[in-house]
């Protein structure tokens, strides 16, 4: 078959913060992609600003690189798709996937193939894929790159690899310092045969096949992203499997229900490093995008009108955790992040999205560009059943909407299960724990309570201990920030979606009620002073707050419902301790993630642009009463 051996479409796929982006950052800058006056930022291909934060890739993006060959051959195009690492953000990765000829595994030389490695490994192998392995961070002090290759080699086994695939190269790398080598380097130390990223690029160009084609088939391209323009509109990226795909052209487009119409190319842009450029022509293995198609989505084929053959849908997996996210219906809706009118005002946000039909939207768009989320409707008409990977992408989701300027209330995650011989089956995680020596114990007593079972125990004689779990995942909601506690902040946990099994029955993952305030006002240093005995408080003094909203963590095991507005009585005699300084402890101040962990199934999130709120569903302290004393008599 004919080959195109101008251009290599390769991902990189790794596991979080083994190096994906500032590899491929190092590769734009020594491919020449930038001027030499241009300033540039670290990792760049994270454009996202939640991305920058949370120093993880969440959207797969592609870029392309001119590399000219040092034996002075023609310039080859290398089409780079970077992953994200996170198994929650798992739909990118297949996707991303099914855009290349071969990937490359990026390895930590410390820490090895981690859960989400082996993740996107397994994806790679179930693709047919080839494989070249990069051991990158080969200068950190704690680097075992020959244990690391090995465990690689295991992992590549215990996934069913066959021959050709586990015959695979191995480049080492610093990707921070733009080096490469195919030489072994000591341990903790930078290649020292190399001074740039050139064994690496020659390893892709060796081992990346080159797209084949038949010259005579008819036009196939496969819609693999998304993306929208102010002035074109919506984007289709997509990669073209056979025939040629020319501006202004019209081709059949084949839709997700099998129905076909004709539309136009209004617009055809190739990649250049981190812009698109118009284009004329994009031929087999060419990674574009078209604009002309308002309505076209990921999975949908363009094909000839002639003689239109539909290429196959993705498919991703099935979702594991679902959270209900529906209007704000607190009382302080619509009024800033105290509460008062003129705060939010004063901050800009006139353009409060509080509505159903604003969310049910907003939900909608989602859905286009998302094929891991899934929405479905609730009894209720301003609220819906949002499922997805995990608690992770489900929370930037919502903290997407909230700086968007939408007001959600959302419920605690839930696990969707599934019935299997009659019997209601629950996902269940593989969870891969790092923790120094001392710790060992607290983690093993946490993972107890949580009805986890250790698979795996390794200790690598530096004083840290690698443990396996396999777990419930609806053990794992809640877990991560009792594990940093216990942990004292040292450890390192990540796990994976691991299939399902039989209900594990009951779990009581938090021990402590909750202080609810009875009435709504303001809070006062004088009734913060009185309460923090009773446990920790959430809220600053001069908070507004509501009945029912939840201002602190109970030091017993029932919720307690605590009037954080009172005042200091005025009197005109003298008291004994009038000029007592009283400290008030610092509140604890819950981001998203903590707060979704800390809900109860009686609880919910106030979600705004400006604050989060933890508040009980039932607001009123007498309905919550008669509920509570219902159940007791059930």
């Amino acid at each position: 078959m004919p080959t195109r051996n101008d251009i290599r479409n390769v991902a990189i796929v790794a596991h979080v913060d083994h190096g994906k982006t500032t590899l491929v950052d190092a590769m734009l800058k020594q491919a020449g992609a930038f001027a030499a006056h241009q300033q540039l930022d670290d990792r760049m291909m994270d454009s996202n600003d939640l991305e920058r934060e949370k120093g993880i890739t969440i959207l797969a993006k592609n870029t392309a690189v001119k590399y000219h060959p040092k034996d002075g051959g023609a310039p080859i195009t290398i089409n780079i798709i970077d992953t994200p690492g996170h198994a929650d953000f798992g739909g990118e990765v297949e996707r991303g996937l099914s855009m290349v000829d071969a990937v490359v595994l990026l390895v930590d030389a410390s820490e090895g193939p981690l859960p989400q490695t082996r993740f996107v490994l397994r994806k790679a192998l179930t693709a047919r894929l080839p494989v070249i392995l990069c051991i990158n961070k080969t200068d950190r002090p704690d680097a075992r790159i020959d244990e690391v290759i090995n465990e690689t080699y295991d992992l590549f086994l215990d996934l069913d690899a066959d021959e050709d695939q586990i015959e695979f190269p191995i480049v080492y790398a610093c990707a921070r310092d733009g080096v490469a080598s195919l030489t072994k380097p000591e341990n903790g130390t930078v290649p020292a045969d190399s001074d740039s990223l050139e064994p690496f690029f020659s390893t892709i160009l060796e081992h990346v096949p080159a797209p084949t084609f038949d010259a005579e088939a008819p036009l196939q391209a496969h819609v693999t992203n998304l993306d929208a323009d102010n002035f074109l509109g919506r984007i289709a990226l997509l990669r073209v499997e056979q025939g040629e795909l020319r501006k202004g052209q019209t081709v059949a487009w084949i839709k997700r229900d099998g129905s076909i119409s004709n539309v136009r190319i209004s617009e055809l842009l190739m990649t250049e490093a981190l812009t698109r450029k118009p284009a004329e022509v994009a031929g087999p293995g060419d990674i574009c995008a078209v604009a002309g198609i308002s309505d076209i989505m990921i999975g949908e084929t363009l094909a000839d009108p002639e003689n239109p053959i539909a290429l196959p849908l993705i498919t991703v997996d099935e979702p594991a955790i679902s959270m209900t996210i529906g209007t704000n219906t607190s009382p302080l809706v619509g009024r800033g992040g105290s509460g008062k009118g003129a705060d939010a005002k004063s901050s800009g946000r006139v353009d409060r999205k509080v509505t159903a039909r604003q969310v049910k939207d907003r939900l909608d768009r989602e859905l286009i560009g998302n094929v891991s989320l899934r929405v479905l409707d609730t009894e209720r008409p301003d609220a819906w059943e949002v499922q997805g990977r995990g608690e992770l992408a489900l929370a930037i989701l919502i903290e997407t909407m909230r700086r968007e300027g939408f007001e959600l209330t959302v419920g605690k995650p839930q696990v969707v299960t599934k019935e299997v011989n009659g019997k209601t089956h629950e996902p269940v995680e593989r969870l891969t724990v790092d923790v120094p020596e001392e710790h060992m114990g607290a983690v093993t007593q946490l993972m107890g309570i949580r009805k986890g079972r250790m698979d795996n125990m390794s200790n690598h004689g530096s004083g840290w201990v690698r443990m396996e779990f396999v777990v419930p995942s609806r053990g794992l909601i809640g877990f991560r920030t009792e594990f940093l506690t216990n942990t004292r902040g040292t450890g390192i946990a990540h796990s994976i979606h691991e299939g399902h099994e039989p209900w594990f029955g009951t779990l009581t993952t938090r021990n402590n009620g909750s202080l609810v305030a009875d009435r709504a006002g303001v809070v006062t240093a004088f009734a913060m002073t009185n309460l923090q005995e009773r446990g920790v408080l959430f809220c600053d003094p001069g908070t507004e707050v509501y009945e029912g909203m939840i201002v602190g963590e109970n030091s017993r095991a029932d919720d307690m419902d605590v009037n954080i507005t009172k005042e200091k009585k005025l009197t005109n005699m003298r008291s004994s301790n009038a000029d007592v300084a009283e400290s008030i402890v610092p509140p604890r101040k819950l981001s998203l993630e903590q707060s979704l962990e800390f809900c109860r199934e009686d609880e919910c999130i106030e979600v705004t642009p400006e604050t989060v709120r933890i508040r009980k569903v039932v607001l009123d302290q007498k309905d919550r009463g008669r509920t509570a004393s219902r159940a007791k008599k059930a």
